[in-house]
């Protein structure tokens, strides 16, 4: 599932040009061109130790000054919505030291959870729309 998060921020901000399949893509560590940088499953450097610095993926726009944290999680069904809060808590601080270190004028989470039965929350097309994803990427990839 991350891995087809990270090739379709890839392919939107126009970081590869090669579309193979998402079961044969193997994202790359950093990605990065004049507008966005990409990171894959990286640990950010801060100025004071951190214990969750290492988001699944980090996509940061340099024009707009805005970086989301993607994590991924596929819970039991009776966790969705508890995996879904803890993400977005447990990164917290590192929100609050990469917006005054890199200048950002917002560092969301955006949780992207999936139960490992299959059953999708309606926040997931919600996280999906914020990252100018298509809300049914999910469907589109049969993930």
């Amino acid at each position: 599932m991350a891995k087809i998060i990270h090739q379709k921020l890839a392919e939107a901000a126009e970081l590869i040009e090669d579309k193979s399949p998402y079961y044969k893509y193997t994202p790359a560590n950093v990605l990065e061109n004049e507008n966005v940088k990409l990171y894959w499953n990286r640990s950010i450097l801060t100025d004071k130790a951190i214990t969750f610095n290492r988001p699944d993926i980090t996509f940061m726009n340099k024009k707009t000054k805005n970086t989301f944290f993607i994590d991924i999680a596929v819970p039991n069904t009776n966790n969705l919505a508890k995996t879904t809060t803890d993400k977005q808590n447990k990164d917290q601080e590192l929100v609050n030291e990469i917006c005054a270190m890199w200048k950002q004028k917002a560092a969301p989470v955006i949780p992207i959870v999936i139960s490992s039965t299959g059953v999708i929350p309606k926040s997931l097309s919600q996280s999906l729309t914020r990252l100018n994803l298509h809300p049914n990427t999910y469907s589109c990839n049969n993930l």
